[in-house]
């Protein structure tokens, strides 16, 4: 039977909101891809070891940042669903709680971090060079010390987003990126502290940012204004609301960067050199993700209020729309990229032999990001934003172990592809949750799922 036609004059978002929310997003994701990409080329003027050592505290920091960011998503979910409803002091309700709860779960963390770090990075990446290793115990300190910083920041973000504030996210992420680099330029090449001055960098940056985030959600002009935030009212209903989408994420989420970062384990084992390419290869290859990522960010607000306003016709239009301006802008960027991957590169200061396999490697990946990662990572947005976060938590985790952790091993280590086979084992994840991810998005499975 033909189906109907839907009715695009009562469209809840027009092109210009769009518009108006992803290319914010665009620019903001862009802006904090600099930021890690800034403190990694500034610090190689300490040699491939500090640039060692910066990448793997950034692939430790990475697990606890994307748990913060799995709180942001679930308040952020539980918001546009609201307010798809029309239901403005819900939403904002909501927004309160989830500040609350990110704080206190990030304040942890932190203290943990600070308190056991050494024994972390003994834990996570085994025995590593003398030098590597005191890089990268003093790059912590400082970003452990921003976690609570960054995760109101990411929370009061993400409320923002929700009501189609993104051009505001995208100027604290500029105001971010000046304070990083100026603080990098005086406390690297000025003082000469290093990794050290890096992190301090990067923590004065968040500290403003949660300080500008929390007057706008807590100002009188704004949507879904947070009332007398410091007089701590939990709502334990709306704590769980939040906690049925963020729980899942963030256990997909940590157990995707307990894998990471055990796959940079295994690279650790291959040399500098290796450590150093990767260290490249991750800040590069991140650059191609930007156009994906901002629009998976997009998805949650727009796809959320379809479903919330029980308009699922809606959001598999709006669905479609994000996948393909997802693959064009994302082909530009991999295309630009290709062509100046030696360049950017030969910014890194790394050996010869790091310096080949960094580009080779990029290259490689930039060809399969185009074809491959937004069915693997935009799509799955789309799913999270309806409430259905249980199949993507399962099927990103056994995707996870089995591809990218297990067969990264037997590939570098059993058949001696060194990173070049990590490499492949991590693509081949990408084809499996890609498959997963765009079957359930089209059996309409998760139509079914309630968040409020």
């Amino acid at each position: 039977m033909k189906r109907n036609a839907l009715d695009k004059s009562s469209l809840l978002f027009s092109n210009r909101f769009l518009a108006t929310l992803i290319i914010p997003l665009l620019i903001e994701t862009l802006l904090n891809v600099t930021i890690g990409m800034m403190d990694t080329i500034m610090v190689s003027t300490n040699g491939e070891a500090a640039v060692s050592g910066v990448s793997l505290v950034d692939s430790l920091a990475n697990l606890f940042i994307f748990l913060f960011s799995a709180f942001a998503t679930g308040g952020a979910v539980v918001a546009s669903q609201y307010l798809g409803r029309k239901d403005k002091e819900n939403a904002s309700e909501s927004a309160k709680q989830l500040l609350y709860i990110s704080f206190l779960f990030s304040l942890l963390i932190s203290v943990v971090v600070l308190l056991f770090n050494e024994q972390l990075m003994s834990l996570v990446f085994g025995k590593i060079e003398e030098d590597v290793e005191s890089f990268a115990l003093s790059y912590l300190t400082p970003i452990a010390l921003s976690f609570p910083f960054l995760a109101i920041t990411n929370s009061a973000n993400a409320v923002c987003r929700s009501v189609g504030k993104s051009k505001i996210t995208m100027t604290v992420s500029l105001v971010m990126n000046i304070i990083n680099v100026s603080g990098n330029a005086i406390l690297i090449y000025i003082f000469g502290m290093g990794p050290l001055g890096a992190g301090i960098a990067s923590l004065l940056s968040r500290i403003t940012a949660c300080a500008i985030m929390l007057s706008v959600v807590c100002g009188k002009n704004f949507e879904l204004r947070v009332k007398k935030l410091l007089k701590v009212e939990l709502r334990f209903s709306m704590i769980f609301r939040i906690l049925r989408i963020a729980l899942p994420s963030g256990i997909e989420n940590c157990i995707f960067h307990i894998g990471k970062i055990l796959v940079t384990s295994t690279i650790s084992t291959f040399g500098t050199a290796s450590i150093a390419a990767y260290a490249v290869f991750n800040s590069l290859a991140t650059f191609a993700n930007i156009p994906g990522s901002a629009i998976g960010m997009a998805a949650v607000t727009v796809i959320g209020q379809c479903c919330g306003a029980g308009n699922y016709d809606q959001a598999k239009y709006y669905a479609r729309k994000l996948i393909t301006l997802t693959f064009i802008l994302q082909g530009l960027t991999c295309l630009l990229m290709f062509v100046l991957t030696p360049n950017l590169a030969s910014l890194y200061n790394l050996s010869a032999v790091a310096y080949k396999l960094s580009v080779d490697t990029v290259r490689i990946c930039l060809i399969q990001t185009f074809i491959f990662w937004p069915l693997a990572f935009t799509v799955p947005n789309f799913l999270r934003a309806s409430g259905d976060v249980k199949f993507t938590m399962l099927v990103s985790i056994i995707s996870m172990w089995l591809f990218r952790v297990m067969l990264a091993r037997v590939l570098g280590i059993t058949f001696s592809m060194g990173l070049e086979g990590v490499c492949w084992a991590m693509y081949i994840d990408w084809y499996c949750r890609g498959a997963f991810f765009v079957t359930r998005w089209l059996k309409g499975k998760w139509k079914e799922k309630t968040v409020i």
